[in-house]
């Protein structure tokens, strides 16, 4: 028998959250004097391990990096254009960046009550019917693992084929190789990954000069396009922008708009990250859910103004999508503003990018640290572990960006095979955005409770537009261009084939050994679980000596 003393009980009770201990019926000891963010989190089942130097502020500039909107636009105008030209370009982005509105609400409301980490996958283990909640909770662990390790890759892998890109046109003469664009990938992995172990302070301060400097960059680019523009007339006709739909596809052009979506899908990708840094962010269950919606918004605005300024500029959009450079957004500067402003706006938008790239590994080490310390990736004991110094978890971070260094072999087989980055990280992310939200419509009985920060009588109509979106945009993210002879192994979409590789992998793996030890969420704070008995009297703090039987 051992006898301490026990300032405090939390659980899904007395703190509004959505925790494992509402199935367990088991409570969190907590120490004398914790925050009411570390009570919250103690009320989830994990321990404080990060220092909360987040604000909103910062939650939200770390989640605006993510998405680098002119940079990732840019990377992918090809596919909007290219497959529905201006006109489904205009109307994609607002009806995609509209819709996915409705999932990011959804997943504001599920953070204000589970403001942790592991957020996507923990909210998957407690609302999952009885039985399914540590599958459940691995497939979407799992699905949000693939597309941040896809992340890091695919921005950085975009920032070297635009650094190549300024090479042609500084230099003419100058022919890149597969090589160069490989070592320059791995130099900018390597340099992002020194930032992202630095301490969370630090980073928030990088990620805040981050997003002032993407915002300056819009603001610089839907200004110079439009008055800098060489051609005359400077802007195309307002009727020809938004009614014409050039098919690049041998589909339907509905589809091949729905296709298109790809540009809104991808860039906006990266909203969910102030869930994942809710446990170094203070008042987590009302800031982190704001910063979501602040940037799902932001980038809802920002990013059609982005493309209203691309369709009203753009000449030739073959040049665009298939120019002697292989980066859209090159050819669009140089189409619209000549070689030295196009080269020196260019040039600019590297630098957001690589805001992007950093903001997106910061995210992508939380989500490896959070799935890793509930057990459930190979060599946990490593990647769960906080630097001493930094409070960050530097061994997830190079983690990260060894698996993206490994993805990014896919250019030596062929440009589509890299290309599936793109579209690999839009399918993963959002289906382990959904997972969660299609839970909760369906199968909560009364586990769910709302945190401070809620859409109310709302929320089931709200999810229901979220789930209808994910059936929509899933199989289109993995449909070709072309069918029929035209389908070749060039031309295909292996988006189904490499997604759909690594999530069978990882669902035999809980077929014949993780279903016998991953249970779910592990719960690290010390619980009670066993009987403990309170006797009245006094220690030396003036509170209730508890007798704890621990067999």
């Amino acid at each position: 028998m051992t006898v301490r003393h026990i300032s405090q009980i939390a659980d899904d009770e007395e703190v509004p959250v959505t925790s494992v201990f509402g199935r367990t019926h088991e409570h969190a000891v907590l120490d004398d004097y914790v925050t009411s963010d570390e009570k919250t989190l103690g009320a989830l089942g994990y321990k404080q391990e990060f220092k909360r130097d987040f604000s909103l502020w910062e939650c939200f500039s770390t989640s605006f990096s993510c998405l680098c909107l002119l940079p990732s636009i840019a990377s992918t105008i090809g596919y909007s254009l290219g497959y529905s030209g201006t006109g489904g370009a205009v109307w994609g982005w607002f009806i995609a960046a509209l819709c996915t509105q409705a999932t990011a609400l959804s997943m504001a409301e599920l953070c204000s009550s589970i403001p942790t980490a592991g957020g996507l996958y923990y909210a998957s283990a407690v609302l999952a019917p009885d039985g399914w909640g540590p599958f459940c909770s691995w497939f979407i662990g799992w699905s949000n693992i693939c597309g941040y390790a896809s992340g890091p890759c695919s921005l950085n892998y975009a920032m070297a084929a635009m650094l190549m890109t300024c090479g042609q046109i500084a230099y003419p003469t100058y022919i890149p190789e597969t090589w160069h664009m490989y070592l320059t990938f791995l130099i900018l992995l390597i340099f992002s990954g020194f930032i992202t172990m630095q301490s969370t302070m630090f980073v928030g301060w990088v990620n805040k000069i981050g997003t002032i400097y993407n915002i300056a960059i819009v603001v610089v680019f839907v200004i110079c396009l439009p008055v800098g523009s060489i051609n005359s007339p400077k802007t195309n006709d307002s009727r020809a922008v938004w009614t014409e739909f050039e098919n690049g596809t041998q589909w339907p052009i509905g589809w091949a708009t729905v296709m298109g979506f790809l540009t809104a899908i991808w860039t906006l990708c990266g909203y969910d990250a102030p869930f994942h840094l809710a446990e170094e962010c203070s008042n987590a269950n009302i800031a982190s859910p704001r910063a979501i919606i602040m940037t799902a918004q932001s980038d809802l605005y920002l990013g059609w103004a982005i493309i209203l300024v691309i369709v009203y500029t753009v000449k030739d959009v073959t040049d665009i999508v298939s120019g002697a450079y292989g980066q859209p957004f090159g050819s669009l500067c140089l189409q619209v503003l000549g070689p030295r402003a196009g080269l020196a706006l260019f040039a600019l938008s590297i630098v957001a990018q690589f805001f992007g790239a950093t903001g997106v590994t910061v995210t992508a080490s939380r989500v490896v640290f959070a799935f890793a310390r509930d057990g459930a990736l190979p060599g946990s004991r490593w990647w769960r572990k906080i630097d001493g110094r930094t409070k960050t978890p530097v061994f997830a971070t190079w983690g990260v960006l060894a698996v993206s260094a490994l993805l990014g072999l896919l250019m030596f087989a062929s440009p589509v095979a890299i290309g599936v980055v793109f579209s690999l990280g839009a399918i993963a992310q959002y289906t382990s955005f959904t997972g969660p939200i299609f839970l909760k419509l369906f199968f909560d009985r009364g586990q769910f409770k709302r945190g401070p920060w809620n859409l109310g009588r709302w929320s089931k109509p709200t999810n229901v537009v979220a789930c209808a979106w994910w059936l929509l945009i899933a199989p289109a993210l993995c449909f070709p261009a072309v069918r029929g002879d035209d389908l070749t192994p060039l031309t295909m979409n292996w988006t189904c084939v490499i997604y759909g590789g690594v999530m069978t992998l990882a669902i035999s793996h809980f077929a014949v050994s993780g279903r016998k030890w991953f249970k779910g969420p592990r719960i690290n704070v010390e619980h009670r679980g066993t009987q403990v008995v309170e006797v009245p009297g006094s220690d030396l703090h003036g509170g209730d000596i508890t007798q704890e039987v621990t067999g």
